[in-house]
């Protein structure tokens, strides 16, 4: 069996006896020799790369996502023979440690503050008479009312973080219930909580039923002193509601990790909105523990065995 494995990151699992890795450049064209590979391992590949290796790789029987999220590579068009796994889980200490930056970043004005400097002026709002709560608008994680939506691994290892600094937890999933001992709603249920709430986060998936979840309505629902921070996928937010509820002060403020073009174009009208923080989709980019999935699952395909991080499509 063939493994092939990208440059894109230094990866060396250890494989079972009979099975070769084989490193490619996920930029360049696949030579011909390895178009027999039965397993591919897909890191920072370009989409039109992708597809190609969607159509020169008959054999293929597993598809090996270090990404989160697998929308790109449902989109590129494998065949259906091949079962698709992601990279859940690879990212959980990343994104946790920048949604809390960006937490930290909203509460604290750093936005702000970084326009003041480069102008070279001394934002006195800033300082001295410190709020002592977030009762007129977002300014500490200390008791703040956080909705998690998409309350996954992420959120798991996120929520601790918060709940350290003193914010006050909510999850958001399909179902409701306790997780990782965090109250979770029903997503059918998040009106609910959206009021209530300082800092909605979104770490869902772009899946058909989440496009745009995030809409004019959500927004609406949350107090003019929220922040909406986005560590998810730019394709679950409305981006022309965010800029209008962001221009409007429907909300306070929005940090964003994602969007739905990447990179964010010359001119989006997203470039000039008020109180926003964009980070260039920073949160992942390091797959930790790569390689243990990796052999993992190479080891489940020759033994007919469950893969983990199934992806159904």
């Amino acid at each position: 069996m063939k493994v092939l494995l990208p440059t894109s990151v230094p990866l060396d699992p250890t494989l079972p006896e009979g099975v070769q890795g084989i490193a490619y450049d996920p930029e360049a064209e696949l030579p011909d020799e390895h178009t027999d590979a039965e397993v591919i391992v897909l890191w920072l590949n370009p989409a039109s790369r992708m597809k190609e290796l969607a159509d020169r790789l008959p054999k293929l029987r597993l598809i090996q996502g270090l990404m989160a999220g697998t929308d790109s590579v449902v989109a590129a068009g494998f065949a259906p023979e091949a079962v698709i796994a992601s990279g859940r889980g690879l990212h959980d200490l990343t994104v946790a440690e920048h949604t809390l930056a960006l937490a930290l970043a909203a509460a604290r004005r750093l936005d702000r503050a970084l326009d003041a400097q480069r102008g070279g002026s001394w934002d006195s709002e800033l300082g001295y008479r410190q709020p002592l709560d977030n009762s007129q608008g977002l300014t500490t994680l200390r008791d703040a009312r956080v909705t998690i939506w998409g309350f996954g691994s992420i959120a798991k290892t996120l929520a601790p973080y918060l709940t350290l600094l003193g914010a006050k937890i909510t999850g958001v999933a399909s179902s409701a219930g306790e997780r990782a001992g965090y109250p979770v709603i029903a997503a059918a249920d998040v009106h609910s909580v959206l009021p209530d709430t300082d800092i909605l986060i979104n770490i869902l998936p772009a899946v058909p039923d989440t496009i745009k979840i995030i809409d004019a309505a959500v927004l609406q629902a949350l107090p003019k002193t929220a922040w909406l921070i986005n560590v998810g996928r730019g394709a679950t937010v409305d981006e022309g509601a965010l800029r209008t509820a962001l221009i409007d002060g429907e909300i306070a403020g929005a940090a964003l990790d994602v969007t739905a073009t990447e990179p964010l174009p010359d001119g989006d009208p997203l470039w000039s909105a008020p109180n926003l923080i964009i980070t260039p989709h920073t949160a992942g980019g390091r797959p930790l523990g790569a390689d243990t999935l990796i052999e993992a699952n190479v080891r489940a395909l020759l033994a007919d065995d469950p893969i983990a991080n199934l992806v159904t499509r």
